[in-house]
């Protein structure tokens, strides 16, 4: 009997456990807002510039694994420590960048988290000098940095700062940061665009991914 009793508890908690995670995937979901702007429109407004485009690291190889045991392990490109772009990434970055300049979209700044993934991600796209910033850090190493919601905080002012004139400011770093600060979970090599507020604040623009930026050069580059 109490053999029965005790399996019965544990497939109760397990039952517990999958529809507390199936809520939290469902909330996630649920707070992804609608698009603003699409197609041709949304080339458009970015060939004015006045964008933050944050973007996820490419793909990587994740048979690697990132090993931090203290702080700075985050900076190594070796793939025994540290999870890395795999070549398939690499090539996404590179035709990332390729549409970029299909669809004269200007850039002024980019940014990217201290990870070697993010880094490169931002360096194939062959958009202009990349500069390292841990205010969009990976929440994974929040501990070295104030915290997660001081990660967020400083995320959400990066994406509230108005862009140099007529360009925009790409942002390279991690999902985890993005969905913590604002509830947006981007897919790797993915673009969440984000319009500055003059509140302060930011407003969701449009989410692309990586063949959808292929479908905007063939329908509206080089014109």
């Amino acid at each position: 009997m109490k053999k029965s009793i005790i399996h019965q508890s544990s497939f109760a908690v397990c039952i517990v456990v999958v529809l507390l995670s199936g809520l939290a995937l469902f909330k996630v979901a649920a707070a992804q807002p609608a698009a603003e702007l699409e197609g041709e429109a949304l080339v458009a407004a970015l060939q004015a510039g006045g964008y933050n485009i944050y973007f996820r690291h490419a793909a990587t190889d994740w048979s690697q694994n990132d090993q931090v045991t203290q702080a700075g392990d985050w900076d190594s490109c070796d793939p025994g420590r540290m999870r890395q772009l795999s070549e398939a990434g690499r090539k996404t970055a590179g035709a990332i960048g390729d549409a970029f300049r299909a669809l004269q979209i200007p850039v002024g700044r980019i940014f990217a988290s201290p990870y070697c993934r993010t880094i490169e991600t931002a360096r194939y796209m062959r958009l202009g000098p990349v500069e390292t910033t841990t205010d969009i850090m990976n929440m994974r190493v929040a501990e070295y940095f104030g915290g997660p919601s001081a990660i967020a905080e400083r995320t959400r002012r990066r994406l509230a700062m108005r862009p140099p004139a007529g360009t925009n400011t790409v942002l390279s770093a991690h999902g985890n940061v993005l969905v913590t600060a604002t509830g947006v979970y981007p897919q790797e090599a993915e673009a969440i665009v984000f319009r500055p507020q003059d509140n302060g604040s930011y407003a969701f623009v449009a989410r692309i991914s990586p063949r959808q930026w292929a479908h905007l050069v063939a329908e509206h580059g080089d014109r």
